[in-house]
């Protein structure tokens, strides 16, 4: 008959003490309400069930998700784990949501997960344009020759179309579309892509569209994005944003803990952060739960836009270059170390970055001591 392991001291090992519950029944110890229920576990309990599962090779909890940006992995441990949620904040243009959809199709095409991606700005022929000009410069990079501008490839698709002229025509017919196309195709089937609206898009919905993916994948690990939070409905809507905003937060977070899944969401800035020479965490508009409830806060900054000017002062050249470089700041970091400025440089025009980035180097300003 098979024995399962047990940890040391745990009951039913030799010389293990008899376990003790302090004259609490765990079983009975317990209150259901309409909210939900509350059942204390024993640090005993705990501890078996952790064995159990390591026991049987359930580690899935424990298995970092790469996000395919080397030196961000490296930095927060090799990716973001379930429970977990990351923020992805920055001012209009430096990419936000170039940097998510690509660290999603990395992570599907890695293997490890799926993805759902929630985009409340695009629909998903845009978003899916933008990873057909991705897939077509990635494989090129640092060069960029032979890749699709995003502005290209819709023209290639009505193009390709009207070559043709006539029904039954398909995409991949198109040699310049063709090699993305079936790279897509590849991992394509596990990255769900949907367009939020303002009435069904709730941390309610979002919560049960995860625990029907895990009934209907076999317990699959699913990595989900928000672009952006301060989108996500709340019905009906709280009086103030700083309600709102700290309802959606402590709702996402809520499901990142209680469905085991990683959750990352784009984060937009406050007024102050877009007039702020260097965008900080404490810019993230809404409310001060943004702070409190992440795991891993990343602000995006232009690289010319904070950098000392005593770089730019004597190498005027190399100033030019840092217009090709998004700074990404390890702000918060829960399981390693923050305070870490790596940078990448960008793609736009095939949306995307090159994911070989490198820690800056360069001094850069903090606005607390900065002056125009």
């Amino acid at each position: 008959m098979e024995t399962t392991a047990q940890p040391p001291g745990a009951p039913g090992t030799p010389g293990a003490p008899e376990p003790s519950d302090g004259g609490v029944n765990q079983e009975t110890w317990r209150v259901e309400a309409d909210g939900g229920s509350m059942r204390p576990r024993s640090a005993l309990d705990i501890l078996v069930t952790l064995n159990d599962r390591i026991s049987t090779g359930d580690v899935g909890r424990y298995q970092p998700v790469p996000l395919g940006f080397t030196p961000l992995d490296k930095t927060i441990g090799g990716g973001i784990r379930p429970g977990e949620m990351l923020l992805l904040g920055g001012a209009q243009g430096t990419g936000k949501t170039t940097m998510a959809l690509q660290m999603a199709r990395n992570i599907v095409s890695g293997g490890l997960a799926n993805v759902l991606y929630i985009c409340f700005e695009h629909d998903e022929e845009y978003l899916l344009n933008r990873l057909i000009a991705l897939e077509s410069a990635l494989v090129h990079l640092p060069q960029t020759t032979g890749a699709i501008k995003i502005q290209d490839v819709r023209r290639e698709i009505l193009g390709s179309w009207m070559a043709e002229g006539e029904p039954g025509h398909q995409l991949v017919s198109n040699p310049r579309l063709r090699p993305a196309l079936e790279r897509i195709g590849r991992y394509g089937d596990g990255l769900f892509l949907l367009r939020g609206s303002q009435t069904g898009s709730t941390v309610e919905n979002l919560r049960n569209l995860v625990q029907q993916h895990h009934a209907l994948s076999n317990d699959r690990p699913l990595v989900v994005f928000v672009d952006y939070l301060q989108k996500v409905p709340v019905i009906p809507e709280p009086p103030t944003e700083t309600e709102k905003v700290t309802y959606v937060v402590n709702g996402l977070k809520d499901v990142a803990l209680s469905e085991e899944v990683p959750l990352i969401a784009i984060v937009a800035a406050d007024k102050e952060g877009l007039k702020a020479s260097r965008l900080r965490n404490h810019h993230l508009r809404g409310s001060s739960a943004i702070n409190y409830e992440a795991d891993i806060i990343l602000i995006l900054n232009e690289k010319y836009h904070i950098v000392a000017k005593v770089n730019i002062e004597f190498n005027p050249y190399q100033a030019q270059r840092f217009r090709d470089w998004i700074v990404t700041s390890v702000e918060k970091n829960r399981g390693g170390k923050d305070n870490v400025d790596l940078e990448f440089e960008k793609h736009f025009e095939y949306s995307c970055f090159d994911p070989d980035g490198r820690t800056v180097q360069e001094k850069l300003i903090e606005e607390r001591l900065y002056n125009d």
